[in-house]
């Protein structure tokens, strides 16, 4: 009987649809624990997650099998097996699946019960339900691996207690939003007090498209006792060593990792995502415009931390609206940075504007449109910069702003990504104090203050006309926000809100505005999630839409 097991977690960041790639990294990690009895990976590591549509491709999967019998070959020198997550065609149907590769073979197969189908996930377009699972016989241990969504639910963990399993070992890919680690630890102390069996939870890290890994991996022991912390957004293969004991098998305590706290959290999802879209869609840098507000001057440190500041442009396009303060923190917040910044004026392109469309706007005074025109100046500017010389436009609006549709369409809308997008303008505030006194791990971009002090302190602005501040046109930020994480994250009404103390007409109003602006979103580039419910993957409403709740 076996009495002693070392397991490895390979806690990884997989590129989409990169077979070889990600099977290289896989078995790099099984050479670096040749001591391991078994080599654990993530949830589809082999493909990527989420992988959509993608596996629909006959080719892919295809593709996949090929791979993943390379990989099942190497394990015939006497090393480690392997437990490697990837897809199971069979009988016409494709199923979410783990495969263990042991002595030059695929020698058995798990696949996955409960398909996530709300939110981010729609695993039920793509794949098939597997059937409650059975444990897997490995060197004379019976291992549980419940898949991802499969620990959300009590059935399967169930199923494999009363059929045998010692351990369970829980392959993730759960992406990262606020609050999270104290939902996924809530959840394996359930299912470890349902069963009596340890939990290993692995987790992958790194971004894809919208969706950032965090990691934050973790063994508890039987006694809900976590037993080893992985850190949070970093590679990292752990051996861990457990024991037969006379109440069940043991992991032995290892190091625990601290994980990040709010904000820090949000920062580091905020790099690493801009950092992996960025890379992976091979461009040399990015572009953004820098106007000396605090939404730019967060975006510009967010991709100097991810990218390095000689692959971070910035670029200030005054207008005869723009003030000297703004002119003077744009310039600060470059150099503080050590990023490039270029000044390019539209006050030619505006004066060519008023001059072509005068005949036609003859007898009609001033108002948003050559506001908005402004905006959509600087978006061709950038565009233009971008075309030219390859940088992808950073987009530097925020949750509040897209909420309301206090935004541009074509104008400071325009971009391929964006790091605030799911960020309420109160975390960008906190955010940036954050920043301005702590350093990330990982980060590229230089210690100490990244903005000046002015960007944070001093009110909102789009200088588009003489005087402007956000106010003249939205609720104070400390209002609006809460009132729009009510209709947003909590879908309340609109007498919810109130009940809550705010202003019954300001509430009204915040979800007109909500609602109407639904067809600039839909044009809006994807950004990092950090919410439960971010504007596209996770709320989808209809551009057409009649209903009120006032």
């Amino acid at each position: 009987m076996t009495e002693r097991l070392q397991i490895a977690f390979a806690q990884l960041n997989q590129t989409m649809g990169d077979l070889r790639g990600n099977a290289d990294a896989m078995l790099a990690a099984r050479a670096r624990q040749p001591e391991a009895d078994l080599i654990v990976t993530c949830e589809l590591s082999l493909i990527g997650y989420p992988p959509e549509d993608l596996v629909l491709k006959p080719s892919l999967v295809r593709a996949a099998d090929a791979e993943l019998q390379r990989m099942a070959e190497a394990t015939a020198d006497g090393g480690p097996a392997m437990l490697v997550g990837s897809v199971l065609l069979e009988d016409d149907k494709l199923y979410n699946a783990m495969a263990l590769l042991d002595g030059g073979k695929i020698a058995a197969w798990t696949r996955k019960h409960e398909l996530p189908n709300y939110g981010v996930f729609d695993e039920k377009r793509v794949f098939a339900p597997g059937p409650l699972p059975g444990p897997l016989a490995f060197r004379g241990v019976r291992l549980g691996v419940p898949i991802c969504e499969d620990i959300w639910f009590p059935d399967v963990c169930e199923c494999l207690a009363e059929t045998g399993a010692e351990i369970l070992l829980v392959p993730n890919g759960s992406p990262y939003e606020l609050d999270k680690d104290d939902k996924r630890l809530s959840l394996a102390a359930m299912r470890v007090a349902e069963t009596g069996l340890p939990l290993a939870y692995l987790n992958r890290v790194g971004g894809q498209d919208e969706i950032v890994f965090d990691g934050a991996s973790f063994v508890m022991n039987a006694d809900r006792r976590i037993a080893v912390q992985f850190p949070d957004w970093e590679e990292r293969v752990t051996l861990t060593t457990w024991f037969r004991t006379a109440k069940g098998w043991v992991c032995e305590e290892g190091h625990k990792h601290r994980l990040d706290p709010y904000p820090e959290d949000i920062y580091h999802a905020m790099q690493i995502g801009l950092a992996d879209y960025v890379n992976r869609n091979r461009f040399p840098g990015v572009v953004l415009g820098l106007s000396g507000g605090i939404d730019s001057a967060l975006s510009a440190a967010v991709a100097v931390d991810a990218l390095g500041a000689d692959r971070v442009w910035c670029v200030m396009m005054p207008s005869r609206f723009t003030s000297q303060d703004s002119l003077d923190d744009a310039a600060e917040c470059a150099r503080m940075l050590g990023c490039r910044l270029d000044t390019i004026a539209i006050t030619p392109a505006m004066e060519a504007f008023d001059a072509m469309l005068a005949p036609v706007f003859e007898g009609k005074p001033r108002d948003i449109t050559e506001e908005n025109i402004q905006s959509r100046i600087r978006g061709v500017t950038l565009m233009a910069l971008s075309n030219k010389f390859g940088h992808m436009l950073l987009t530097t609006g925020n949750k509040s702003e897209m909420s309301v549709g206090y935004a541009t369409i074509y104008g400071d809308m325009a971009g391929g990504y964006s790091v605030l997008k799911d960020a309420y303008k109160t975390t960008v505030f906190a955010l940036s104090r954050w920043r301005n006194a702590n350093r990330p791990k990982l980060a590229l971009g230089p210690n100490g203050p990244v903005m000046p002090e002015r960007v944070i302190t001093k009110p909102p602005t789009a200088e588009l006309r003489e005087n402007q501040k956000d106010q003249d046109s939205l609720p104070p930020y400390e209002i609006l926000d809460p009132i729009l994480h009510g209709l947003v994250e909590e879908e309340l009404s609109v007498a919810d809100i109130v009940a809550r103390g705010f202003d019954r007409d300001t509430v009204i109003r915040i979800e007109r505005l909500l609602y109407v602006a639904e067809y600039k979103r839909r044009q809006s580039p994807p950004g990092v999630k950090i919410g439960i419910r971010n504007f596209g993957r996770d709320r989808r409403y209809p551009i057409t839409n009649a209903f009120r709740t006032s």
